[in-house]
């Protein structure tokens, strides 16, 4: 059995290092695998990413995943085989859905400055659905404080709709000093963007990661000027 609240610190994630890209991930990911890092409730993705100027992710597939793409620092231009393009700064929320199959590119908008990145995929509700691509503007409830919701499966007012009811993910940035409420939920993923945080006991700076199972009410408060990013699930994925 799990223990109600499990650290992850940043030092433990697997490193991905090619000439345009550093990469952390939180589970499981390409040729780093674990069978006991496959994910924490639904989210089985969390994959933070410095990408070069110039550089980015070439076309490539992707079938049956909710991708929510989520910018620290700097500009990610999205094109797919949908015919979608955006480009995805902080505070803008963006998901795709790839559904039946889609083909898409994740390229640094700039030549000259860095992006820094999280990305996260949680399973669909059903498989085979149609591709599709939403992004939304979250920049004024962010900057008010407080946990806001970024994208979920529960209809949240102001979240990108992904096609996964067990889920939801929120953000904040938080000022040292706030305290906000962690979601009571089966299954909920705290990671540190950036700052530090101090969590039911445990402290945690940028990388880290808390992972809570059945662990009930619990509140997070920044000791520092903070960026957190919170997956609640009711379910683990099927395996």
């Amino acid at each position: 059995m799990s223990p109600p609240i499990e650290v992850r610190p940043a030092a433990e994630r697997s490193h991905t290092r090619l000439g345009w890209l550093d990469s952390r991930h939180s589970f499981s990911f390409g040729h780093h695998f674990d069978t006991s890092n496959v994910g924490h409730g639904l989210l089985i993705v969390s994959n933070e990413d410095h990408v070069a100027p110039g550089g980015g992710f070439e076309p490539h597939p992707h079938r049956d995943m909710e991708i929510v793409t989520w910018v620290l620092e700097g500009e990610l231009e999205h094109r797919d085989s949908e015919g979608n393009r955006g480009v995805i700064y902080p505070g803008l929320a963006q998901r795709m859905s790839a559904g039946s199959g889609i083909v898409h590119s994740e390229m640094n908008a700039s030549a000259t400055e860095p992006v820094h990145l999280v990305q996260m995929w949680v399973p669909p509700d059903e498989r085979g659905i149609p591709p599709g691509y939403e992004q939304h503007d979250v920049t004024e409830p962010l900057e008010a404080g407080g946990l806001i919701p970024v994208a979920s499966g529960r209809g949240h007012e102001g979240a990108v709709a992904i096609h996964q009811r067990g889920a939801a993910m929120w953000a904040g940035r938080l000022a040292a000093g706030a305290t906000v409420a962690v979601p009571d939920a089966p299954f909920v993923h705290v990671f540190v963007a950036r700052g530090a945080v101090h969590l039911e006991g445990y402290d945690l700076g940028a990388g880290d990661a808390a992972r809570l199972t059945d662990a009930g009410p619990a509140s997070l408060t920044a000791t520092d000027d903070s960026e957190v990013i919170l997956w609640e699930s009711d379910a683990e994925a099927r395996r």
